[in-house]
């Protein structure tokens, strides 16, 4: 019997396919509600367990894909000295879940991790994750920006690839608790009163 949202009404199979759609189109958020996103995010809580060295186990993703996929979400999202960061909010294994339900993920996402390691693999001689430092930053700088699939037609598929990933990354990372608390949201909670805006100083 497939699992099923205690407030929707539908398996979890429909909550994958419809995030990865809503994804593909822009940003999650644009298309279905934070909770359904936030069911997501519970998923992945309940396929990790409760124990402290529990570890997700990719639903799609190869263990060398998903160690790229991890770096990159990474570099999308650092954690700093205010906030964790991507992987700390779970991007990576939220990304993994909805593509194991969406071929357009499949092919989208697993054909530009491919693309990167070849990509790499050409030009270093060795894959993306194996290539050093100053070699992943060179070739981030290149797929970062859509300017670079003009200059360079052959970039294209990487600079694609990686504008869906941002993308991604950043859905994960700004629905799961760690990222409503960078965002400093306070929805979602009873006011007695509203104390308005705060007045501003006058310019001196």
């Amino acid at each position: 019997m497939a699992d099923k949202s205690s407030s929707a009404g539908i398996s979890r199979r429909d909550i994958l396919k419809n995030l990865a759609l809503g994804a593909a189109g822009g940003s999650v958020l644009q298309v279905i509600p934070a909770e359904a996103a936030e069911y997501i995010h519970q998923l992945v809580r309940t396929e990790k367990g409760t124990a402290a060295a529990a570890k997700y186990v990719p639903k799609y993703f190869s263990a060398q894909q998903y160690a790229t996929l991890t770096f990159l979400c990474d570099a999308i999202i650092p954690r700093d000295e205010h906030s964790g960061g991507a992987v700390e909010g779970g991007a990576p294994e939220f990304i993994d879940l909805l593509t194991s339900e969406n071929e357009k993920f499949q092919l989208r996402l697993g054909g530009g991790l491919f693309w990167l390691d070849g990509f790499c693999n050409d030009r270093y001689g060795s894959a993306f994750l194996d290539s050093p430092p100053q070699q992943k930053r060179e070739v981030l700088d290149l797929i970062a920006y859509r300017a670079s699939a003009v200059k360079d037609p052959a970039l294209s598929q990487g600079v694609a690839f990686f504008a869906l990933l941002r993308n991604m990354t950043c859905d994960a990372f700004y629905t799961s608790k760690i990222g409503i608390a960078d965002l400093q949201y306070i929805g979602n909670t009873s006011l007695r009163e509203f104390p308005g805006c705060p007045v501003l100083a006058p310019e001196t």
